[in-house]
């Protein structure tokens, strides 16, 4: 009996370690198989990095008679970046607030309300919630400001719906695992409960609300699908947040299917996807080191 049980559990740490080895080299395989296929556009097309980051002039399908094509991602780039950080600062105070309502304050009966209610919007598939942006807020944006209603406002106010949930939760976690017994110290010294929540526990779990923005925030960088049925994808730096731009997501979806294996054009959206893969590398990165130092 005990020797069956020697051999299943050394049989079980052998299939755990084959996994996590797996693991490692599907993710390394990804990283270099986007990343040769990327660093094409400068190494293969010889295309300027500077022009390539730095130029707004996205006009792919240009032949040689009228100059070749012309590579530039920065209204892509400029775009992502708007749209991430707009939604974030919409989301990140509102997505902290209900963490600490939902741990600290509601009561027994309103908790099991909430968490759920977060849970099923974490559970809506990106599409609904375009289509719901598409035939509600641009619409309302449209009748209230002008002009076509799809804008950098619109794609950043569905984002920041969507990554509440991821914020709330990780938040939630993170104010979850403080110790009860400061809590009840401080208030024991006569704090009040707000004067404990805002000056004990905030402080200690603001790593991981940190942790919880950023996570949020690398979510909203790579989302495509919502985003592209309502900011208008214009090739355009967008000067208002009433304009029409696009983003990396967006163009990647959007072009792919209209492009040809190792074109200038096939690489550059290559590119463009090394470019998310790097930042979704980067807000990893960030995240381990903000909850390692503890800020």
């Amino acid at each position: 009996m005990k020797n069956s049980v020697r051999w299943w559990g050394a049989l079980g740490e052998r299939w755990l370690l084959v996994s996590a080895v797996a693991l490692v080299i599907i993710t390394v395989a990804i990283i270099v198989f986007i990343a040769q296929r990327g660093l094409a556009t400068f190494l293969v097309h010889n295309v300027s990095p500077v022009e390539f980051f730095f130029s707004g002039l996205w006009r792919p399908d240009r032949t040689a008679a009228e100059g070749g094509p012309r590579l530039g991602v920065a209204s892509f780039i400029v775009g992502s970046l708007l749209v991430t950080s707009l939604a974030v600062l919409v989301a990140a105070p509102l997505s902290v607030l209900t963490a600490f309502f939902i741990v600290e304050i509601a009561p027994g009966a309103g908790r099991p309300l909430i968490q759920p209610a977060v849970e099923i919007l974490a559970g809506i598939p990106s599409v609904v919630y375009g289509w719901v942006g598409l035939s509600l807020l641009v619409p309302f944006l449209r009748s209230r400001f002008g002009g076509t209603g799809f804008s950098v406002l619109a794609g950043a106010l569905v984002l920041s719906v969507m990554i509440t949930p991821t914020i709330v939760s990780v938040a939630w976690e993170a104010i979850r695992g403080f110790p009860r017994e400061g809590k009840e110290a401080a208030l024991a010294l006569g704090s009040t409960r707000w004067q404990t929540l805002r000056w004990v526990v905030f402080p200690a779990v603001l790593p991981g609300l940190i942790t919880a923005v950023i996570l949020g925030m690398a979510r909203a960088f790579g989302e495509a699908l919502a985003v592209q049925m309502v900011i208008g994808n214009i090739h355009t730096l967008p000067r208002s947040l009433l304009d029409q731009t696009i983003t990396l997501t967006s163009g990647i979806t959007l072009d792919m299917g209209y492009t040809i294996m190792d074109t200038p054009w096939n690489s550059a959206l290559w590119t463009m996807a090394l470019v998310l893969l790097l930042m979704s590398l980067a807000f990893i990165l960030i995240s381990r080191a903000v909850t390692r130092r503890g800020v």
